[in-house]
């Protein structure tokens, strides 16, 4: 049975009105909250500038998804977990007096025969009211995370958010906004995909954009028969490649000049983390590093000579990670056989981080200027 929501706990709601015009309280707190395949992560921020400062975090591997490729179906397990988790989000909530916040699902839930029921269970055990976006919100919100990192000379920009169920890639032409003007013109797609333009805002141009309902862990779900470790790590990266042919710019050839990747996962995190030989996580150095289609090759051809028993003693890839690595890394070699680049920028931002963003910009409380 699912633990008891304690008595008088207050229910949040999935989200809040915006203020109204020139009423928003730039001291006020917003919150985000993402419940994917296989974690649970919060933030708690306050707006500063033209971005945020963290109040608060919460962040947790509840596996939700687990069994979900074989079952249809949310587990009795999982869902446990995951209410356990979401009570500690709920009372973080409820200590900071948060009233602006989006709390969200993404593909677990999407995809179970029992995710509607799921929420509900949470609604009434952890008080806390989760909305199921659809994959093009949570393509926008990954994309508007990443503005930050995008090069002034950037043209082509693809945008990759590698998730637990389900992988988001958004391609973006940026030729005709003037370049210090890219990065705004980026943070505008938080309204939609299709921007009106006129000669005075340049738009940035949506080329195409996918959702693939493969992530790190329902790939990994798919080849658990295949017994080799080298020969699932090949059929998982040529399974995802596969996916990707009705996205329009698969097969155009791209230059590298003007082209930018900004990948945002545990998958491209670890990688880089790897690279950099760090044996303590740190975000700071991670976030926005640019690595080279050559440097995330060796990376992972080092993962796949550690084999399974390597992979878990390495401490720079981390217990929560190690189980879901190398499909995270079969599909980042596919994205890179396509579209290979020198200039792969790692984020260590995603869903959440888009999620306040966009509040804030529609409650008017963030600064203009470059981000």
């Amino acid at each position: 049975m699912p633990p008891k929501r304690p008595r008088g706990a207050d229910r949040f709601p999935k989200t809040v009105e915006p203020s109204a015009p020139g009423q928003a309280d730039p001291a006020k707190l917003y919150a985000a909250l993402d419940l994917g395949t296989n974690s649970c992560r919060m933030l708690i921020a306050q707006p500063r500038g033209n971005q945020f400062h963290v109040v608060d975090s919460f962040s947790k591997s509840v596996q939700l998804g687990l069994g979900l490729e074989r079952t249809g179906r949310l587990s009795t397990a999982s869902m446990n977990r995951t209410i356990q988790a979401l009570s500690i989000c709920q009372k973080k909530l409820k200590k900071h007096s948060v009233e602006r916040m989006r709390l969200v699902a993404t593909e677990a839930c999407r995809r179970a025969k029992n995710g509607a029921e799921f929420l509900g269970n949470v609604a009434r055990h952890a008080g806390l009211e989760l909305d199921i976006i659809a994959p093009e919100e949570e393509a926008r919100l990954a994309v508007i995370s990443c503005a930050p990192l995008v090069s002034a000379k950037t043209e082509q920009l693809l945008v990759v958010d590698i998730g637990g169920g389900s992988t988001e890639l958004v391609w973006i032409d940026l030729s005709r906004v003037p370049a210090g003007e890219r990065q705004r013109a980026i943070m505008r797609l938080h309204a939609g995909f299709k921007q009106d333009e006129t000669p005075d805002v340049p738009a940035a141009r949506v080329v195409d954009w996918i959702s693939v309902p493969l992530g790190v862990a329902t790939l990994r779900d798919q080849f658990n028969d295949v017994e080799s470790d080298s020969a699932r790590f090949a059929l998982m990266s040529w399974y995802f490649e596969e996916q990707l042919a009705e996205f329009s710019p698969y097969e155009e050839e791209q230059t590298r000049e003007g082209f930018q990747i900004v990948g945002t996962s545990g998958t491209v995190t670890t990688v880089a983390a790897s690279h950099l030989g760090l044996r303590r996580y740190d975000r700071n150095k991670v976030d926005g590093l640019r690595m080279t289609s050559d440097q995330i090759d060796k990376v992972i051809r080092s993962y796949l000579n550690m084999g399974p028993e390597g992979r878990r003693a390495d401490q720079r890839i981390g217990r929560d990670r190690q189980a879901l690595i190398m499909s995270g890394a079969a599909i980042l070699q596919a994205l890179l056989r396509i579209w290979p680049t020198d200039r792969m920028t790692v984020a260590d931002r995603g869903l959440r981080e888009g999620l306040l963003y966009a509040q804030m910009s529609a409650d008017g409380v963030l600064e203009e200027g470059p981000i």
